[in-house]
């Protein structure tokens, strides 16, 4: 019992962790000011000609349209984006030897899955809103992304290699007497031409008004389909159902381990 209760309190400790990132997502979409692009330009402009260019450095969500001119083909898809991640699955079944209760032993087959293959890739791209434009470079963003594939295709017994869109990969006969059942293919991209909100810091390094990762660690760089209201409230609902989860951890582990220190005296 002791056991069981360390073990929750375990699980207690990482669902502090990420309720505490919630959170900060949370406090981040309401400390970052609303702007447009034409009063990000202004006030770049006004800070350029007091103390110099290169000196902006604003919290911000902004709100416009993906554009890129020459945009990301997602792997598998193949779709227009400038994010994508990709992962392909083999799904098989191997023999087990397994020993019960009574000392008996069986030969059972059971369902596993190991990932083969997987890969993201991202590229700036440009932000549009009714004032103007501006570069969002998304190294190190908390990306909302769409899923466009989740394929199972059965095995080809006869094939020495697997292939989807642009993607193919040689295989190579069952190992340990796995058999391979098939292939699952997922990818989830950011799309082009689809409204976004970006909450990011605002810089002007190089001459060119970029939004991007903030420096501070208790800034959140998010890149959201959502409107700020659906993000808000999704957040706060994961932060406090984390807390509660959290929070219930806790106390049925700390009461559990105590029943299992008393029970061993």
């Amino acid at each position: 019992m002791a056991i069981f209760g360390g073990i929750l309190i375990v699980i207690g400790i990482i669902l502090f962790f990420v309720q505490k990132n919630y959170s900060t997502k949370l406090q981040s979409i309401r400390l970052a000011t609303s702007s447009t692009i034409a009063e990000l330009q202004r006030i770049a402009s006004e800070i350029a000609g007091e103390i110099g260019s290169g000196n902006l450095r604003e919290y911000v969500k902004v709100r416009g349209i993906i554009r890129s001119d020459r945009p990301l083909i997602s792997e598998l898809k193949q779709e227009p984006c400038v994010h994508y991640t990709m992962r392909v699955v083999r799904e098989y079944e191997e023999q087990q030897t397994v020993t019960d209760s009574e000392g008996k032993r069986r030969t059972e087959t059971r369902r596993s899955s190991e990932t083969v293959s997987s890969n993201t890739q991202s590229i700036p791209f440009t932000l549009q809103d009714s004032s103007g434009e501006l570069i969002v470079n998304l190294d190190g963003g908390n990306i909302d992304t769409v899923q466009v594939l989740d394929e199972f295709r059965k095995e080809n017994a006869n094939g020495s290699s697997i292939s989807f869109g642009g993607f193919s990969l040689a295989i190579g006969a069952g190992i340990g007497g796995r058999h391979t059942i098939g292939y699952r293919y997922t990818e989830s991209i950011l799309p082009c031409d689809r409204e976004v909100l970006v909450i990011g810091t605002a810089a002007d390094e190089g001459g060119k008004l970029t939004l991007r990762k903030p420096i501070q660690s208790d800034k959140k760089f998010i890149i959201s389909l959502k409107s700020e209201e659906e993000l808000a409230k999704s957040t706060a609902n994961a932060a406090k159902g984390f807390f509660y989860g959290m929070v219930g951890c806790f106390a049925v582990g700390v009461i559990l381990l105590i029943i299992g220190l008393v029970l061993k005296k």
